[in-house]
């Protein structure tokens, strides 16, 4: 038996990509990889896809085909069926709207709310990859995909999230979608608990050429990362590679309600979350 899963994330001109800056494959690949992101959050497999484009009247065709064969061949690496959408005319900007349904075992399903006082937090990957993407851009410069992957090629973790199902190790999960601050005090918030995490364990990505260390504060509160925020019990062995993904310890849960970053001079001080959250630009 299985309990479904179902997930719905907007894609926006101006908002999540720019024409100017983002080729229509990579737009199309981002879209799907917000959704399936959340199923994989989850701790549940994929299972189809949903469709609802508004496009200008004037988009060139080969964007539409771009879009949907970036789209299409994430789909199909992770198996997931484009069952359906709808297409309508926008008046100014495209926009995109992907549902993704999954499934979990009856259950088994890895929710936000089930972090408790004493459990050690994890992320897997490196942070703010894709923050430090967007600063090139904005400084006018055009950053190489394979210089910042987890911007232009962002993978949904599944490998990673069904082996942390399957061995019950994780007690609560997000995706690394709005920033490493934002997204640990959803689960904070949901639990009912905060956290304290260790700036000098943060990992912290590498990209361009010289693969540089990206700045603190991206790793903190850049967002569109992908990578997962789970928790553990204290004890409980969490590998320090899953599917060749490297997982780091990078604080606790605690009673009170608030996050605490520990500095490298030990000095404590109150993280807010920083990361992106719609209405409050």
């Amino acid at each position: 038996m299985f309990d479904v899963l179902i997930t719905t994330d907007f894609s926006i001109e101006g908002v999540h990509f720019r024409r100017e800056w983002h080729p229509p494959e990579i737009v199309g690949r981002r879209c799907l990889t917000r959704g399936l992101s959340d199923i994989a959050a989850m701790g549940g497999e994929p299972a189809t896809a949903f469709l609802s484009l508004a496009l200008p009247r004037k988009l060139p065709q080969k964007w539409v085909d771009g879009f949907f064969k970036g789209l299409l061949a994430l789909a199909e690496e992770f198996k997931t069926a484009l069952a359906g959408g709808d297409t309508a005319q926008s008046p100014d900007g495209i926009y995109a709207d992907i549902v993704v349904s999954g499934y979990v075992p009856r259950g088994r399903a890895v929710l936000r709310s089930g972090a408790k006082p004493g459990d050690e937090i994890y992320v897997t990957g490196a942070l703010g990859g894709s923050a430090a993407a967007l600063h090139e851009f904005f400084a006018g410069r055009r950053p190489k995909p394979l210089n910042f992957p987890r911007h232009f090629a962002p993978v949904p973790r599944f490998a990673v999230s069904r082996f942390l199902r399957e061995k019950r190790i994780a007690t609560s999960m997000i995706d690394l979608s709005d920033g490493l601050s934002t997204d640990l005090a959803h689960i904070c918030e949901e639990s009912g608990v905060g956290a304290e995490i260790l700036e000098a364990s943060i990992p912290r990505a590498r990209v361009g050429p010289k693969h540089s260390l990206v700045s603190l504060e991206d790793a903190l509160h850049g967002g569109d990362d992908y990578e997962l925020l789970f928790t553990a019990r204290s004890g409980k062995h969490v590998p320090t590679q899953i599917a060749r993904v490297p997982i780091t310890c990078i604080g606790r849960i605690t009673r009170q309600e608030a996050i605490v970053l520990i500095e490298e001079n030990d000095r404590h001080k109150r993280l807010r979350a920083q990361g992106w959250e719609h209405f409050t630009k």
